[in-house]
């Protein structure tokens, strides 16, 4: 498991992707999103009891599994939006 992964921020907060730990199928889903190393990422909104994460990257926005999102390393947190 990553240490610093997407599924800690807290809405509003912005962190820069450093790497991607998901199985290929995944990896390539992401990727065509716009998920890439150096990218930032913002934190929107967290759903219910480990539900969905909305975030923004870019111009794009989507919704994240949990599970999903704790395979997204980030840094550089910071707040504001």
């Amino acid at each position: 498991m990553v240490k610093n992964h997407l599924g800690l921020l807290q809405p509003g907060q912005i962190a820069t992707i450093t790497q991607l730990h998901s199985e290929s199928g995944l990896q390539q889903r992401l990727l065509a999103m716009g998920f890439r190393t150096g990218r930032q990422i913002v934190m929107l909104r967290r759903g219910w009891l480990s539900g969905p994460l909305h975030v923004r990257i870019g111009t794009t926005e989507v919704m994240l599994r949990c599970r999903e999102a704790r395979e997204i390393e980030v840094t550089n947190v910071s707040t504001g939006i």
